[in-house]
């Protein structure tokens, strides 16, 4: 594994935004006259569309109006990131300096929509560190499909083997997974479960521990 490239989730995993999403989707469905329990709000992690669309529709029927909670989750989201702004995930600097030292090229593959991104990253000084920014709107199915990993898998200069997709969640795991990349894991609201442990290729505590792994891969 020569040429390497890293291809990054965005959202808990390099800024401290899941925790956000895991506290405001059920006040979303409160507002809609509804109740999300904190184990369903950690199993959207990362979940696209089609798939979450249907997950609700399961869950709460096939009247169930997706865009109205979604949109009001997406309120109280923006309200807080204007007011108290976004963190980055510890280590995060550290990585993406090393990775630029060593000419490692770099990209993200993130749910999250284009305009929010973009906003984001310029919010925690990260714009223009990435080659390439993969949004999931623009490929047909978001996590945990592999759509959005094999479109960004196709935009390096590499071979799908010298790729290390690193993900926080299950569902971004299952999509790099599926796309024939090397996962490496960095667990944030949940551990490492025997559902995803076999597609791991490694896990680090924090995100800065994947300096190591590159440098054996490379001895």
């Amino acid at each position: 594994m020569k040429d390497i490239n890293v291809i990054f989730d965005m959202d808990g995993t390099l800024i401290d935004t899941e925790k956000l999403y895991r506290k405001y989707w059920p006040m979303a469905f409160a507002d809609c006259g509804y109740e999300l329990s904190d184990e369903r709000a950690l199993k959207l992690r990362s979940l696209g569309r089609p798939f979450a669309p249907e997950q609700f529709k399961i869950w709460y029927g096939p009247d169930f109006d997706y865009n109205k909670v979604r949109n009001r989750r997406k309120e109280y989201i923006e309200e807080h990131v204007n007011k108290y702004g976004i963190e980055l995930r510890p280590g995060v600097i550290t990585l993406l300096d090393w990775l630029e030292k060593e000419k490692i090229t770099t990209a993200i593959a993130t749910a999250t929509d284009e305009e929010r991104t973009e906003k984001y990253l310029k919010m925690v000084g990260l714009s223009g560190r990435f080659k390439r920014i993969i949004c999931a709107t623009m490929v047909e199915h978001g996590k945990p499909a592999p759509d959005i990993y094999e479109f960004a898998a196709s935009c390096l200069d590499t071979d799908k083997e010298n790729i290390f997709a690193v993900e926080d969640a299950p569902n971004g795991v299952k999509s790099a997974y599926s796309a024939g990349l090397k996962v490496i894991y960095v667990p944030d609201q949940t551990p490492t479960d025997d559902e995803i442990r076999d597609m791991i290729y490694a896990e680090v505590p924090s995100i800065d521990g994947i300096i190591d792994i590159i440098k054996r891969v490379r001895e």
